[in-house]
């Protein structure tokens, strides 16, 4: 029976529930990551590189103080015309992201890295394109409104787990890598790994 111990390094919800749905069991710490730094040193790196970066400097933060562990980080970066988006730091960024993607395709780059002993084992990532529709400014406003912080929780400013749907004409891609954990390759690595039955 599997018994290895998995930590998510990551406190996103979204990860949460979609590991804890699928079953998996997972203990979820903070890594000890200073992104701003490390985004930094990537400057010129393309969004998709930053993202596999970004998921192997969180794995490697938690798996050096817990080696016998495996140790999951993820992260996820949204590339516009070749420009990286970051979650929005207050509700007039979020709003001035959302009206630089309507009317406009982006893609998104979700990332995995399992490491273990202090040193990254497996890694992935997967890209999913998105169109936004050319919604009016109204609707932004109002959709701003109900969504209040929430809108700081994802890159670009949007769930489209929830309401953030309808700001779509078109989506091409996995929906567990659209919410930054693409699950089915990540479950056969598990499974690889021991840490859940095969």
């Amino acid at each position: 029976m599997p018994d290895e111990a998995l930590i998510l390094a990551s406190t996103s919800a979204i990860r949460r529930k979609l590991l804890t749905a699928a079953g998996v069991r997972f203990e979820a710490r903070r890594p000890e990551v200073d992104e701003t730094a490390l985004k930094r040193k990537m400057r010129g790196k393309t969004p998709k590189e930053l993202a596999l970066a970004l998921a192997e400097a969180k794995a490697l933060s938690l798996s050096s103080l817990r080696p016998e562990a495996l140790v999951l980080g993820a992260d996820q970066t949204l590339d516009h015309e070749g420009r990286t988006f970051d979650k929005p730091r207050d509700l007039a960024a979020a709003r001035r992201h959302l009206l630089k993607l309507r009317g406009k395709t982006h893609t998104l780059h979700s990332a995995l890295a399992l490491a273990r002993g202090g040193r990254i084992i497996w890694r992935h990532s997967a890209s999913a394109r998105l169109t936004m529709r050319d919604f009016s400014r109204e609707f932004l406003a109002a959709y701003a409104a109900r969504q209040g912080e929430g809108l700081l929780t994802s890159v670009g400013g949007y769930k489209l787990e929830e309401e953030g749907a309808q700001l779509f004409t078109r989506v091409s891609g996995e929906h567990t890598t659209i919410l930054g954990l693409p699950l089915l390759p990540l479950l056969a690595a598990l499974r690889r790994r021991g840490v859940l039955p095969t």
